[in-house]
């Protein structure tokens, strides 16, 4: 394993809130890997700032009405650390991801990976496949572009491929939000058949997410948010942005009808690179976080 590293002075929260790892139910794991990002850089960046804005993210929450917190958050130390420069491959970076995860999910803790560029994900995923071996799940994944490209600039684990590489694990799919895909891409869902909801059928059709919740089609779903697929008004912090994507409480209500009618068994936020001068994409990242642990809290009765 990589050596892990603090990318943050504070848990996830602040220490106030946080727990120990004993008693956690939810546990926050920071990954800052970047190397293939293709336009603006600094998603390294992303887990640190998600973390420090944290801090400021009040911990009742009114919809739920409960202080979440109370559940048990323990925040890991980051792994694949590439901020200090350090060549760390993909192959390392994977590894890594894979038994860090596969060690949380056999200790029965609900994780949410912190990015970091795409590509990690398929780390996080080959973790579950391992922790539930021939048992099918369902990726879930929203997102601006499919990342359904074989490869990208010679790389298999390019942040453009992570998708490509989920379908070769013969996992189903469903992918919301997408509006950019090129003719690769494009094809390959017309061959296999895979379920997208593409973001401007979100736009304009009232009956988009009953058509998504019904094609879930196992008890099982693993969440990927990147969070591109979010309309760059209200994160405008990510290195590929794309006009258009879902808006804050059409995203609240899909992921919460997920974890109300499947077994959510874990999620990661991916692609934050912070804007200068600008605190309202990690804030709105960290505010997410807090939202998948409290909808986790409410589907298993903590």
């Amino acid at each position: 394993m990589l050596v892990q590293t603090s990318v943050s002075d504070l848990p996830f929260l602040g220490a106030d809130f946080a727990t120990d790892y004993a008693k956690a139910r939810a546990v926050i794991l920071p990954i800052p890997y970047e190397a293939t990002t293709t336009y603006r850089r600094g998603c390294e960046n992303g887990p640190a700032a998600i973390l420090d804005a944290s801090q400021q993210v009040e911990v009742y929450d009114e919809e739920l009405d409960r202080e979440l917190w109370e559940v048990g958050i323990w925040t890991h130390g980051a792994i694949a650390d590439t901020r200090n420069h350090n060549k760390v491959t993909a192959e390392e970076m994977l590894k890594a991801t894979q038994e860090t995860v596969y060690q949380l999910v056999k200790d029965d803790k609900f994780v949410i990976s912190l990015g970091g560029e795409h590509s990690i994900t398929t780390g996080v995923v080959e973790a579950y496949r391992q922790a539930y071996p021939g048992e099918a799940f369902t990726v879930v994944q929203v997102d601006a572009h499919g990342d359904l490209r074989h490869e990208y600039e010679g790389s298999l684990h390019n942040h453009a491929c992570v998708m490509r590489r989920i379908v070769d694990m013969d996992l189903p799919t469903v992918q919301i939000g997408i509006r950019s895909i090129c003719k690769e891409e494009a094809d390959l869902i017309k061959e296999k058949q895979l379920v997208v909801i593409r973001a401007r059928e979100i736009a304009t059709q009232p009956d988009w997410m009953e058509r998504a919740l019904n094609s879930i089609q196992t008890p099982k779903v693993f969440i990927t948010i990147d969070l591109d697929g979010i309309d760059p008004t209200l994160i405008p912090g990510v290195g590929t942005p794309e006009p258009g994507g879902l808006n804050w409480y059409a995203l609240l209500t899909f992921l919460q009808r997920i974890f109300e009618e499947h077994e959510v068994i874990g999620c990661d936020v991916m692609e934050l690179a912070p804007v200068t001068d600008s605190v309202v994409s990690e804030f709105t990242a960290a505010k997410l976080v807090y939202k998948l642990i409290g909808y986790q809290a409410v589907a298993k009765g903590w």
